[in-house]
């Protein structure tokens, strides 16, 4: 699905998880939900099936334009052994999913409907024996199975946690009920406002399940070439045996070297929206930079390369230059198309002049850039295109 169409329509409420579960009927009742893909991919109904052992299950929720990308890499990097669950709204996304993974035999997976299919499929286990159930018990985070979410905004992640119905969280076992194996590893990686993910981690009956905050930055491009940063939120008494797990999930789909431990749930969230902050305003800057340049004859990739190698270097000219031509594979010589969103640059700006106002921090490019977004914005020209856009918008007038 795209950002801003039917990726970002996870609205959920009771209504809406009875939505998702109508949206995936006609896929789950073709005859072929039956059948073997390319002998190691099954669609299977929700229950009543034979499962993995959770070890061996991850669940992955949003196939958006970032989360498809993720999900294909974690795909290929857990190996044979382990069965992904896919989870999304958008029906053809997770057709195409399962057509492209089944050309390319990368492992097992299969479709579930909601996040407490997600989570209650991982829970089931192959039960060996009750002592050997005790054991697994006793260990405070085991996380035996993992699920992973790539959600929009913060509708969406309460929705897809704490929905009574359709949410991850009512489908975790009860303390010492011996259906469960271990502790669940939950993981969202999304850019959602602090309050959210605080809401989300206290919810979590003890003892149950670990929920950490590991958003990226890298965009739709680090997420095709696996190039992400994740910025990891952990319970501090837990980080010492939680985070290496976090971090074998996350090489399959990010720079290994750019996987941070930034402190307690909710820590990686503030630093992503710092980053978002200091990101949205350098592209405007970078842009006006370059459109001076151009408006005064000057060669846009000489200039580019100028800047590179002084003090003007940033991540929008050296990474994702706004001058369509500058640079291959970027979105400015596509059209501005295949990147971050103007719209969602903007709003993860005003999420961090909120951080600013509620620690009290003096912030004074903010609302000018926002200001500046938000006439671009209006013009149809713009609307939707990567945030870099605001080159040509310059450039125009």
């Amino acid at each position: 699905m795209s950002i801003g169409s039917r990726c970002f329509s996870w609205c959920w409420c009771r209504v809406h998880g009875d939505l998702l579960r109508t949206s995936l009927k006609p896929l789950h009742s073709r005859p072929e939900h039956h059948l073997v893909w390319r002998a190691n991919i099954i669609i299977l109904p929700a229950s009543g099936s034979a499962m993995s052992s959770p070890k061996d299950t991850v669940a992955f929720i949003g196939l958006g334009v970032m989360g498809y990308s993720m999900a294909r890499n974690l795909r290929a990097g857990l190996g044979f052994d382990k069965t992904l669950l896919i989870c999304d709204v958008n029906t053809d996304a997770l057709e195409r999913f399962m057509a492209e993974v089944s050309v390319s035999g990368r492992g097992p997976v299969r479709i579930v409907q909601n996040g407490f299919e997600a989570a209650k499929q991982a829970v089931r286990c192959h039960r060996s024996s009750l002592a050997a159930w005790v054991n697994v018990s006793l260990i405070k985070v085991d996380a035996k199975d993992t699920v992973i979410t790539m959600l929009p905004n913060s509708s969406s992640v309460l929705a897809v946690y704490l929905d009574a119905s359709t949410g991850i969280l009512p489908a975790l076992p009860e303390p010492l009920d011996h259906n469960a194996c271990g502790s669940k590893l939950l993981m969202e990686c999304g850019t959602i406002e602090s309050s959210t993910i605080l809401t989300v981690s206290r919810s979590i009956p003890e003892n149950r399940a670990t929920f950490v905050d590991a958003p990226v930055s890298g965009g739709p491009m680090g997420a095709q070439n696996k190039s992400l940063t994740f910025m990891v939120g952990c319970p501090p008494p837990l980080s010492a045996s939680v985070f290496p797990l976090v971090k074998s999930f996350l090489r399959h789909m990010g720079d290994p070297d750019g996987i941070f431990l930034c402190g307690d749930v909710g820590a990686g969230t503030a630093f992503k929206i710092i980053n978002n902050y200091l990101s949205a305003i350098t592209s405007l800057a970078a842009s006006e930079a370059l459109n001076i340049g151009v408006k005064a004859g000057l060669d846009p990739r000489l200039l580019t390369q100028v800047i590179n190698a002084s003090g003007g270097q940033c991540w929008v000219t050296s990474k994702s230059n706004p001058v369509p031509g500058v640079q291959d594979n970027v979105p400015s010589t596509r059209g501005y198309e295949g990147g971050f969103r103007i719209e969602l640059c903007a709003k993860v700006l005003g999420m961090g002049s909120k951080l600013a106002r509620d620690v009290g921090a003096r912030t004074v490019l903010d609302r000018p850039t926002l200001n500046a977004f938000s006439e671009a914005m209006e013009d149809e020209r713009y609307k939707g295109k990567d945030a870099r856009v605001v080159f040509k918008w310059l450039n125009d007038q």
